[in-house]
């Protein structure tokens, strides 16, 4: 990829993605708001169904949050019955947490929600724009080490 300077800020991906990023985190919020959920815990069970991580250190590690910040989500998602906490039998200090059926449904909520969102972000877009502005959404993601 060639080194291009941009003369503006907003003429900058970073910017850019930043804002929309920004904006669409806020929708999602709102609309997942009624379910007692807010993104991070949409994330938290997304990982979990992922399998990518299970204790709640190797999902601070993961979600770039700090445990405290996981404990505080877990219990919030304990309460609504999505998420099960269990006492690693190798390591009696790490809890594991397992998403429960409830969780899963409340996923596919969120899930469903996020797709809605999608489709109203890029109507417009022709199918080939939308597919590449997936792809290389799902690079950039994985390059920051998140789990697909």
């Amino acid at each position: 990829m060639k080194d291009v300077k941009r003369d503006k800020l907003t003429d900058t991906v970073t910017f850019r993605l930043g804002t929309v990023g920004a904006i669409t985190a806020e929708l999602f919020a709102e609309r997942i708001a009624v379910h007692g959920l807010k993104p991070k815990h949409a994330g938290l069970m997304a990982l979990l169904a992922s399998g990518a991580a299970a204790s709640q250190q190797e999902i601070a590690r993961t979600m770039r949050v700090t445990p405290s910040l996981v404990v505080g989500l877990a219990d919030h998602l304990e309460e609504l019955g999505a998420v099960g906490r269990e006492r690693d039998p190798g390591d009696r200090r790490r809890q594991i947490l397992t998403l429960t059926d409830r969780g899963r449904e409340l996923l596919d909520v969120c899930t469903s929600t996020a797709s809605t969102i999608d489709e109203e972000l890029t109507a417009g877009l022709d199918d080939a724009f939308g597919d590449g502005l997936r792809e290389t959404l799902a690079v950039l993601a994985a390059r920051a080490g998140l789990p697909g």
